[in-house]
């Protein structure tokens, strides 16, 4: 089975985002496959490249880069949540005269068009936070 997930909630609000990084590698480990995960909203802060956990907190972004990096699994942050919360990649720093970029690069930005295209590739899309 193909599974694309939707992320709404903040990496620091709650276990939402562990949950659903959790949720991603067992369905990996049991035979299925993630197409992509669409983070919108708050959860665009998953992305973040500055974001550092506690040492007694389990790292909930470097959970989805491990994903990304392991499972070659899309991590895609909305274009329009994320430069609102001043997450940008490189080019949207360049054309927003921004000093640099704020996201890690195992995301990337794009529009909800990405969102529609996992929905329609995918046999589920199941949906984190609300």
């Amino acid at each position: 089975m193909i599974y694309s997930l939707l992320i709404v909630s903040s990496p620091v609000s709650g276990h939402c985002v562990q949950t659903a990084a959790e949720f991603a590698h067992t369905v990996i480990e049991r035979g299925h496959r993630i197409h992509r995960v669409f983070f919108l909203d708050e959860g665009t802060y998953t992305g973040s490249a500055a974001s550092v956990f506690a040492q007694d907190e389990t790292d909930r972004i470097q959970l989805w880069v491990d994903l990304a990096e392991r499972h070659a699994v899309e991590l895609i942050l909305c274009i329009s949540s994320a430069l609102k919360r001043g997450m940008l990649d490189q080019t949207e720093a360049d054309r927003y005269e921004k000093a640099g970029a704020s996201i890690h690069p195992a995301f990337t930005i794009s529009g909800l068009g990405q969102l529609v295209d996992a929905s329609i590739s995918s046999d589920r899309l199941i949906t984190f936070g609300g």
